[in-house]
């Protein structure tokens, strides 16, 4: 027996988040009647499940992808104001993809990508706590009373950031480059806790997520994760 947010996100149909929604919302019916309580129960063997009418069946192959993303991009399956995506950069790829996390527009990076759903809803659930790494170019002099705050943590108005790991790579008068490693994912967080502290961001770019980087992808392009860096994500998060 599966709950059906998590066989549609294995049947890569969306996120386990994703899932939830289509429940929630009404346009998920099993065996021809309407469900809308999360963790309902159901038989991938013997239950025909509907979104939208039409019948969902486990996808035949799941793909994993390492994507450098350029600036100018943003982080979405699709755009209803048709602007480039990600996924626009995927052609070789006929399967319906979706981003792990979001960087946005202006961040470049290393991005993940799946039709996994379940795989990316537990690398995104914040209880795993995934360290990324960002490389971070600040306008002006950056101090070790700001460092330390980043460090300690960095009133939101959402709340306090976790701890960070920051590591200075230069300060001078007109730009600071900082390694800033954190384990949650709050929106924008990085550039946020820049403005919180008084700086604004000339570049950011995500270089490590996990134990994965950027090396051997150009701008713009992608790699299939190979079986074992798969296998180290799935253990990672148990």
């Amino acid at each position: 027996m599966d709950r059906l947010q998590k066989y549609l996100a294995r049947a890569g149909i969306a996120s386990r988040r994703g899932a939830e929604r289509l429940i929630l919302d009404g346009r998920v019916a099993v065996n021809g009647k309407s469900v809308t309580i999360l963790g309902t129960k159901i038989d991938p063997d013997q239950d025909e499940v509907t979104v939208d009418g039409k019948t969902i069946a486990l996808v035949d192959t799941l793909y994993y992808l390492l994507m450098n993303k350029p600036s100018g991009f943003i982080t979405t399956a699709d755009d209803e104001r048709g602007r480039k995506t990600v996924l626009d950069l995927v052609t070789t790829i006929k399967a319906r993809l979706y981003p792990i996390g979001r960087l946005d527009a202006n961040t470049e990076g290393l991005l993940l990508l799946t039709n996994d759903g379940d795989l990316a809803y537990k690398l995104t659930h914040p209880r795993f706590g995934v360290p990324k790494m960002y490389r971070v170019i600040l306008h002006g002099r950056i101090t070790e009373d700001v460092i330390r705050k980043w460090r300690d943590g960095v009133e939101l108005e959402d709340g306090f950031t976790s701890k960070s790991q920051v590591e200075l790579r230069y300060a001078r008068e007109d730009l600071s480059e900082i390694e800033v490693t954190i384990h949650e994912g709050k929106n924008r967080q990085i550039r946020r806790m820049a403005k919180a502290t008084g700086y604004h961001i000339y570049h950011l770019e995500r270089i490590r997520y996990a134990f994965l980087t950027l090396e051997g992808v150009k701008k713009g392009d992608y790699r299939h994760l190979s079986e074992s860096e798969v296998q180290r994500l799935k253990e990672l998060v148990g």
